[in-house]
């Protein structure tokens, strides 16, 4: 891996392509464990869901979690992704960025201006993603999103891990890789595993968060290592 700068954008974190672990799903009464395992066997980086109890229902991890495993991922070479299923995100850019977040990711439905959010982001250093939920198109998103590093489809309703992805995901990427720049990542959340990492990839994700598959077994690391391997 290549030693932690703050500097660095996507551009220098992605391999060609990334499972993200997503930590929302971790045990954590093994959280610190279970992270340096992943850091190991290779893990880049790790996805890190914020819910608010009003944009979803569950209250989940946030900046005080984020700020203990952050020295811990950045010393090993890692980087965390941060995803806000919140109500009001511009409250909580300068909570993430002072926390050890690298990048923050809020969602199209909540805002009003999505380009001038992503500057308020970029504001406090933070790399930035636009993710949008299975009833928006994923045109109207990138007809306002050119000006993020990633852009989130998520293959179910966010809120709850361990959630099946839903099939008709597959086309929402390809449409969205097709109406992007080519300089903007796609991602994909919700319902990743060995049989829909594979067609997520191949419609146009280069970036692939798994909770559930990774996590809910006995060894994260296999699992992981597992992920990696389906996507040839």
């Amino acid at each position: 891996m290549l030693p932690y700068d703050r500097r660095m954008s996507w551009r220098e974190w992605i391999r060609t392509v990334e499972v993200e672990p997503s930590l929302y799903a971790a045990d954590f009464a093994r959280l610190g464990e279970q992270i340096d395992a992943l850091l190991r066997a290779g893990c880049r980086i790790f996805h890190f869901d914020v819910g608010d109890g009003h944009f979803v229902e569950p209250i989940t991890i946030g900046p005080v979690v984020l700020e203990s495993i952050a020295p811990l991922v950045h010393e090993a070479g890692g980087v965390l992704d941060c995803h806000l299923m919140v109500d009001n995100p511009l409250r909580h850019f300068p909570q993430i960025a002072r926390a050890g977040g690298d990048s923050v990711t809020f969602h199209y439905e909540v805002v009003d201006d999505v380009p001038a959010t992503i500057a308020v982001a970029r504001g406090h250093g933070l790399q930035v993603g636009v993710a949008f939920n299975p009833e928006s198109e994923p045109e109207d998103v990138a007809a306002v999103a050119g000006d993020a590093d990633l852009v989130l489809c998520m293959s179910i309703h966010p809120g709850y891990s361990g959630q099946k992805f839903m099939p008709e995901a597959v086309d929402r990427i390809a449409r969205l890789r097709a109406a992007l720049p080519d300089r903007v990542y796609v991602q994909v959340d919700g319902g990743i595993d060995h049989e829909t990492i594979g067609p997520a990839h191949a419609a146009g994700a280069g970036l692939l968060v798994a909770g559930s598959a990774i996590f809910g077994g006995e060894d994260p690391t296999r699992a992981y290592r597992g992920l990696v391997q389906a996507l040839g």
